[in-house]
């Protein structure tokens, strides 16, 4: 294994240190993350737990973030504070005024018509390897990712969600318009065969033309939709789970985590995401699973609560809640949310779709069953009915059946659940997957 001596000063002393490096690599290899923001989002949660895993595991890993809220050593933020937004109100202002003043879908899309340049960044230049993750509201424009992929460095660009592959939105849904070349965008209010996201459409096909980007996708859902992809047909798509931190995510006991968060139910169900209320989110898939399990007498009400984490906008979304609720807005601390986990008896994600799923792998790591609809990035993390439970697409009943299979017929051995996630989503293992990729570049 090849080394490198270093020399380093401070003001009293200098010091010779031997660094050891992954076989073949001359110097330590330096990979720039960018990210729209270190926390905000399951994304940026992502990217930045990604970060620490391959600087934990010999390689040296910056962020670069328009948005900075933790105060991790390895983020920096952009600069030009009202510059960004300016650049995150003018793409809204674009798609707002496209759609002649309606508000519906105003962030289901993003055209990234705006951004910064990160090319004459100290932290770019430094980099071996760029790294994009989530890059839209203001972020990058599409001009500024293609002096990235012109500047000569090797790209990657993992995708959390569907943007890379269509034209302008985040989630396709039942449109298959992105297997074609976009236009008549069903999120759009005037779709016609030349819209905003033709438009962008052949604006991304020229970045991508001829462009040398190795393409993640976090799950082998998310890489067949890639792969049907007339903008990605033809493209290098890898599959690389996100990453668990899990001595972030502990195991407590189930009875002392409930009475430390004063819960004296029987069973206890639980449901988080940056946003309760986004319909992506799918709560009323839940909230009528739950009014189908009171009303059909498959569990007691009396015995049941839910613990909800995350925002809510709309203030009626809890209104005459079938069940008793526990509404924790959004928690900080590890410690907090991992008792929250291991309190429940079930996780809930009633996503209509989901890239991968987050929330699901933290659940196992605390020894929490999730119950999840079937459609999705969901399938690489669930075995039905041995890890958890894949329920019917967009069918209550049948999440009821599975929130009702992990209260009452489901063997659970926690420490089983937890194994099984740190054998797949640990930092060493995920780190390793993106290594052997960065390494295929040089």
């Amino acid at each position: 294994m090849p080394f490198l001596f270093c020399i380093y000063a401070n003001k009293n002393y200098l010091c010779r240190r031997i660094i050891k490096h992954p076989e073949g690599w001359g110097m330590k290899m330096k990979i720039l993350i960018v990210n729209t923001s270190d926390v905000s989002g399951g994304a940026s949660v992502a990217a930045r737990r990604l970060a620490e895993a391959l600087n934990n595991n010999g390689v040296e890993a910056r962020m670069l973030v328009r948005e900075r809220l933790s105060d991790s050593s390895f983020v920096t933020q952009m600069p030009g504070k009202w510059q960004q937004k300016w650049n995150f109100l003018f793409e809204r202002l674009r798609i707002f005024v496209s759609n002649l003043f309606s508000r519906k879908n105003l962030f289901t899309v993003s055209i990234a018509n705006t951004g910064q340049d990160i090319t004459n960044t100290k932290e770019f230049r430094d980099a071996d390897i760029v790294h994009l993750h989530w890059v839209n509201q203001g972020m990058l424009s599409l001009r500024d990712m293609e002096k990235i992929v012109r500047s000569g460095k090797p790209v990657v660009w993992t995708m959390h969600d569907m943007w890379q592959l269509s034209a302008i939105c985040h989630y396709a849904h039942e449109c298959e318009r992105f297997t074609e070349r976009c236009g008549n965008c069903p999120f759009l209010r005037f779709p016609h065969e030349r819209d905003l996201s033709r438009k962008v459409f052949i604006r991304k096909q020229k970045l991508l033309s001829g462009a040398r980007i190795r393409f993640v996708a976090v799950s082998k859902w998310l890489q067949r939709e890639a792969q049907r992809s007339t903008l990605l047909s033809g493209s290098n798509v890898s599959v690389v789970p996100n990453v668990l931190s899990l001595s972030r995510f502990r195991l407590f006991p189930r009875e002392e985590s409930r009475r430390r968060l004063g819960i004296g139910h029987k069973y206890v169900v639980m449901f988080g995401a940056a946003r309760i209320d986004s319909d992506i989110k799918g709560f009323r898939f839940l909230r009528e699973a739950l009014s189908h399990i009171v009303e059909s007498g498959m569990l007691p009400k009396d015995d049941l609560c839910l613990i909800l984490f995350g925002g809510i906008k709309n203030n009626t979304l809890l209104r005459d809640f079938p069940i008793h609720y526990i509404y924790n807005g959004y928690v900080s601390g590890d410690d907090t949310l991992s008792m929250m986990y291991s309190a429940a008896n079930c996780v809930v994600s009633s996503s209509l779709y989901e890239t991968f799923g987050q929330t699901l792998i933290e659940a196992l790591a605390c020894g929490c069953l999730p119950v999840t609809f079937d459609n999705s990035g969901q399938t690489d993390i669930v075995r039905h009915r041995e890890n958890g439970y894949l329920a019917h697409w967009k069918n209550p009943k049948s999440l009821a059946e599975g929130i009702t299979w992990a209260a009452l017929d489901a063997e659970t051995d926690r420490m089983a659940l937890r194994r099984d996630v740190v054998e797949r989503y640990s930092e060493g293992v995920v780190a390793q997957q993106y290594i052997g990729i960065y390494k295929s570049m040089k």
